[in-house]
């Protein structure tokens, strides 16, 4: 299979961890992954390929962005280097197919926990917390929910910011569901829609980029709460506990903050604190 190089952050805080594991290991040969760890070959793990800040396949085939980052870490934490992880993109309304059907280990993809979707899969973490809002054209704003039943939204099928225009804040609003959110961005950017909607940390990474910047604002809405978990295969409470033990770590160590930092401080996002892990079920 086809193997691409992480972010720079990414290899030096695995650096980091793999070396913290090292020192507390002795002669023990660690338990691995869901497939063996350090023991097998490579490990397959769902991304986001279009998500500036969050999961972005560059334009030299690297990947970069916070949930690559801790991505990275987490699979270090399991046995693996960097060159043996192989990206696969994961689009909103795939992740639980995607798991199911065995295509991937494990997802870090901005997936939202909902009792909904765990139904079918089960989830580690959560390890980010992030509020959907509104991305409008710069000079373009709303000052209350209420407002938004009167614009034209747009956002990505399959994905829980569009089941809450429609269930929750705004059902009145007109709603054009894309593959994408780069798509929906286009719209944004050629007045088809008037408001981009997701999660506040996906909307900064689209617009701290350096040809978006000055085009776009947020809002400043917090319309929902999106605790940001890794999807597992459903009921492998055996790797739920590994990667809760990888998130913690990455916390404590400080790295998490630092993956925050270099990926959305550039758009001058205020993170939440980490998430409290939810105990292996």
């Amino acid at each position: 299979m086809r193997l691409r190089k992480a972010s720079a952050l990414a290899a030096s805080v695995l650096a980091l961890s793999l070396a913290a594991t090292a020192c507390g290991s002795g002669d023990d040969e660690g338990d691995g992954g869901s497939e063996g760890g350090s023991g097998g070959d490579s490990i397959t793990i769902g991304i986001k390929f279009d998500q500036p800040g969050l999961g972005l396949q560059t334009p030299d085939g690297d990947y970069a962005g916070f949930d690559v980052d801790v991505a990275t870490y987490i699979a270090g934490e399991l046995g693996y280097e960097p060159d043996q992880i192989e990206f696969v993109e994961s689009p909103s309304g795939d992740r639980e197919s995607m798991l199911q059907r065995g295509d991937v280990d494990f997802i870090v993809a901005t997936y939202s926990i909902t009792e909904e979707r765990e139904q079918q899969v089960s989830f580690a973490g959560p390890y980010f917390l992030a509020h959907q809002d509104l991305l409008m054209r710069a000079g373009e704003t709303v000052s209350s929910p209420d407002e938004i039943n009167d614009l034209t939204l747009c956002s990505v099928a399959g994905s829980t910011s569009a089941q809450n225009v429609q269930n929750d804040f705004a059902p009145d609003a007109q709603l054009h569901e894309m593959g994408t959110y780069s798509e929906c961005l286009t719209g944004l950017e050629n007045g088809a829609v008037d408001a981009l909607t997701t999660d506040d940390s996906i909307l900064a990474g689209y617009a701290s980029q350096e040809v978006n910047q000055g085009k776009f604002e947020l809002a400043g809405l917090e319309l929902s709460d999106e605790y940001y978990g890794v999807g597992i295969p459903k009921d492998d409470t055996e790797l739920q506990q590994q990667i809760n033990d990888a998130i913690t770590s990455m916390v404590e160590s400080g790295a998490w903050q630092e993956a925050v930092d270099a990926n959305l401080g550039p758009a001058q996002y205020e993170n939440e604190p980490a998430p409290e892990i939810e105990a292996a079920s």
